[in-house]
């Protein structure tokens, strides 16, 4: 039987790596588990959710950093920055409504472990360029940590930017802490409907060129833009 199993601290969060290890039990590595649907599916008898690692721990809005569990929810994170007006600046890819899933259902911890970035990644980077540390357990149980709360300047191996995209393949994070950048006064979105393939390369280059800050350039093929576009 597939169990389910969502540990509420980061000592319990290793005792069951430790636990598992020991036993050689395969197991999913999930967030609230809004991007099982990428990729192959996972051959494992359990999975182990990081959705009871909850709360902002640290965030100082003047240093442009902040700190939070795992499981925080990516629109909690966004509603406390956006009260400040500041942003996550790598934009979090939001796949769950490709899938079928409810929206905004993403963990902070998992838009890391993923590093799946929106389209403000020409300008701003992905997630791994914003993550500054993190808490982590590795598949031993044993709890590490990398990083600090300033970027990286001195040589040696960047652990924290080397789980980022890793899928929860190499260790569990339990909290990280990245940075923030301000939100810009104005904002403005640009759709134009119904080109081809072509006619929209050469719009978005034509808009990349322009003397504006454009964060980002997409073109959905006519199939996705249409099922889009009735879920308007």
């Amino acid at each position: 039987m597939h169990a389910t199993v969502r540990p509420a601290t980061e000592r319990e969060l290793s005792s069951l790596l430790t636990d598992y290890a020991a036993k050689r039990i395969p197991i999913e590595v999930a967030g609230a588990g809004s991007k099982r649907s990428v990729g192959r599916p996972v051959q494992a008898a359990a999975t182990l959710t990081t959705a009871g690692l909850r709360g902002i721990t640290l965030y100082e809005p003047t240093e442009l950093v902040m700190a939070a569990r795992a499981g925080t929810s990516l629109a909690e994170v966004e509603s406390e920055l956006g009260a400040h007006g500041q942003m996550l600046a790598f934009e979090p890819l939001d796949v769950g409504p490709m899938f079928g899933a409810a929206t905004f259902q993403g963990t902070i911890g998992a838009a890391f472990a993923t590093n799946l970035s929106g389209a403000r990644r020409i300008t701003s980077g992905a997630a791994r360029d914003h993550v500054l540390g993190v808490r982590a357990v590795n598949g031993r149980g044993e709890v590490f940590q990398s990083g600090g709360r300033v970027m990286k300047n001195v040589t040696g191996y960047d652990v924290a930017r080397g789980l980022a995209g890793s899928w929860g393949t190499l260790a569990v994070l339990s909290e990280v802490t990245f940075k923030v950048m301000p939100m810009p006064e104005r904002t403005a979105t640009l759709a134009l409907w119904g080109l081809t393939d072509e006619l929209a390369v050469e719009a978005m280059c034509a808009a990349m060129g322009a003397p504006y800050e454009v964060s980002g350039a997409v073109h959905l093929q006519t199939p996705l833009a249409a099922r889009l576009q009735d879920e308007r």
